[in-house]
Order: structure tokens, then sequence, then C-alpha cells
């Protein structure tokens, strides 16, 4: 059984859909963890507290990710807290839909600072502060695997964090630190469904060898996994998560 006995560990956006399921099962072996938000507090709330009534240990942070400043601002809060960081899941994200050429600079910008931006300067306050023999997961997506109309933004700011998290890795790796890349596919999360119809999200569970789309119980396992001393020779790789889809 993995155990996380002793680590701490840093969830962002983790106060609902995957980054939640992460955080309840890293604190069901053994890990203090830290549940960041933006703006859900009541949610975080209440994952902490489902975490403490098991006898984890949890709290709540909340800063933006997508301003460096704050990044700082958490993991000097976490090691305030918990006196050390070990593990590091870079989940918080935005998905903005939409083709090319109805894309503005906007959305382009809200896009690649929130889930690129975010996990760049994370990833450099890691540098410095995360103990030796770390961890570190950045959430990547199946899409840039395929050819999704709609998805070339979204696609585009998870490609830059594949090759980032490959050059990290190289960069990071006399501390005995892991740097890896998990790729879900389709999966039953809030920001995933929204905005769907029932007939589209019908067809992207069709293209599974399963045929359904995945659940945030089928993912977190495989960032436990790489979290977890047993993924100690793993480092600069993409694990697509996503039922066969790519």
């Amino acid at each position: 059984m993995i155990n996380l006995q002793n680590k701490v560990a840093i969830i962002t956006g983790g106060s609902r859909g995957m980054g939640k399921t992460i955080a309840t099962l890293f604190s069901d072996h053994g890990a203090k963890v830290v549940i960041n938000y933006a703006k859900s507090k009541t949610q975080a709330d209440l994952v902490v507290s489902e975490i403490k009534a098991k006898n984890g240990e949890a709290i709540a942070i909340q800063a933006d990710i997508s301003k460096p400043k704050e990044i700082t601002k958490l993991y000097d809060s976490t090691i305030n807290t918990f006196g050390k960081i070990d593990i590091v899941v870079n989940n918080a994200g935005v998905l903005i839909m939409k083709p090319i050429s109805e894309t503005s600079e906007l959305d382009f910008d809200n896009t690649f600072t929130t889930n690129t931006k975010s996990v760049f300067f994370s990833m450099k306050e890691a540098a410095a502060k995360m103990e030796p023999n770390g961890r570190i997961i950045n959430i990547s997506s199946t899409v840039t695997r395929v050819m999704f109309p709609n998805y070339g933004m979204y696609s585009a700011s998870k490609a830059a964090v594949e090759q980032m998290t490959r050059v990290f890795a190289k960069e990071i790796g006399h501390k005995g630190i892991t740097a890896n890349t998990v790729a879900p596919g389709p999966t039953n999360t809030e920001l995933f469904k929204a905005g769907k119809s029932q007939e589209l999200l019908d067809r992207l569970a069709s293209l599974s060898a399963f045929n359904r789309i995945g659940e945030t119980e089928d993912i977190a396992p495989i960032v436990l996994f790489l979290a977890s001393e047993d993924a100690r020779w793993i480092t600069g790789q993409n694990i697509c998560v996503n039922g066969g889809l790519a």
C-alpha cells in the first residue's frame, strides 16, 4: 500500500472535481493536505472538514494561482503551517471552448495565465522551496493528442505544460525531485461538462474503449502513484489516463 505518511501535499484547485478526489485520496494514504482555492471558500472548507472527520490533516489556503505573488503566498503559508512541502499537484485550470477564429485576446490570456503561467511559476517556487526527493504532478489533458474542434486554445495551453514539465524534470533531478504530467481524457467534472449537451457527452464517451467518460476516481490513483516513493524512477513523462481514447 502506498504510504504518504509525514508528506505535505499542495493541490491547486483542490476544492472540487478532480482536485478534491486527489486531495482526499492523498489524505487517506497519510499525507497532510493543503486545499488551494481561488473563490470557493465554502467548498474548500467542506473538503477540509471531510478530511478531518476521517482523522486526516488538512487546511484550505486561498490563492489566485494566475498571479506569481499569490503562488509564493501559497508555498510560504504551507511551510509556515506544516514546515515543508513534499508534493505539489498543479491541477487548477480553466476551459474555454471556442474556434480559434472566434477566440479573443482576453480568452487567450485568461487560459494561458491560469493553465500555463501558473504551473511555470509553481515549479519555480518548488525549485527553491520543495524538499529533496519531492514530487510534482501537473495535470494536462488528452486533447494534446487529438484534434478536437474548439480546443485549440486549451490544448495549446496544456501542450506547453507538458513540454516545460519535461524540461524542468531535467533541471530539478539533481535534488531527487520528479516532475511528470497526467493527461486525463473526458472526465465527469463540472469543468468538463459545462456547456456540453448530452449528445456531445455520449459521443465523447463512445471514443473510449469502455464506452464511457472517466470519473475522477479513475485518474486520482495514477496521481497518487506518481506522488509515491514507488515512482522515484519516473520523471519527465506524460501519462495518458483516458480509457483508450488516444
